[in-house]
């Protein structure tokens, strides 16, 4: 597993979201801050890959992003699903190098 160089932290505005094809896997990239997140950018509910456009904010000290198909919202952290505990999505290893976000995804 090595880290991925996917942009400049520079490149994702605060408190929003892009996607980036990483071994054929599409990456939903968050930047909170200066922190960065990484889930899948599949939404469960609607089979979209969306989830880099929806909304980050914060439900009762858990940061998270709404679907914008149908508004669930995702842990940031670990891609669980706060509406439906049965349902969560992939969260990978995410983290700045210099200026660069970089993440890991293990297969």
């Amino acid at each position: 597993m090595s880290w991925t160089t996917i942009c400049k932290l520079d490149d994702i505005l605060p408190n929003t979201g892009v996607a980036a094809l990483v071994d054929e896997t599409q990456v939903a990239i968050f930047r909170v801050n200066d922190a960065v997140y990484a889930l899948a950018n599949k939404d469960p509910f609607s089979n979209a890959n969306v989830l880099s456009r929806g909304i980050v904010c914060s439900i009762q000290g858990t940061l998270v992003v709404a679907s914008p198909i149908y508004k669930q919202h995702f842990s940031l952290e670990a891609g669980k699903c706060l509406e439906d505990d049965s349902v969560s999505i992939a969260s990978y290893e995410a983290r700045t190098e210099g200026d660069s976000v970089q993440i890991r995804i293990s297969h």
